[in-house]
């Protein structure tokens, strides 16, 4: 069993992780999602989204775009980023638990990104 989480705004993936209005989650087996539920956001601060997740138990984000600090830290707790996602927030993670969804590397390099990130 593997626990997906997407970064989402309305059921979609958000272009912005940090600025999501909830998290999806789905649980996966043998490649078919058998649960999902819907996290909100408990609060966009250094540090702390990608220590949330980690503490449900994620093993995987799935995002429009993330800064490289979120990156970092998921990439210490061992959790796999995937970015430059779009479209359905169900869609997105059952093509990752069918090994079909891979990172386009969609880095947000600053959180003054007003004019790069459609978010702010």
């Amino acid at each position: 069993m593997i626990k997906i989480a997407v970064a989402s705004d309305n059921g979609a993936v958000t272009e912005h992780f940090g600025h999501c209005e909830t998290f999806m989650i789905f649980e996966a087996e043998d490649g078919k999602i058998v649960r999902e539920e819907a996290l909100d956001n408990p609060g966009h601060r250094p540090g702390f989204l990608p220590n949330f997740l980690h503490d449900i138990g994620v093993h995987a984000i799935i995002s429009g775009g993330m800064g490289g600090g979120a990156i970092a830290i998921f990439d210490e707790k061992d959790i796999e980023v995937i970015v430059g996602a779009t479209g359905d927030a169900r869609a997105a993670a059952e093509a990752y638990a069918r090994g079909e969804l891979t990172s386009t590397g969609s880095v947000c390099q600053e959180h003054s990104h007003h004019d790069e990130c459609s978010e702010h």
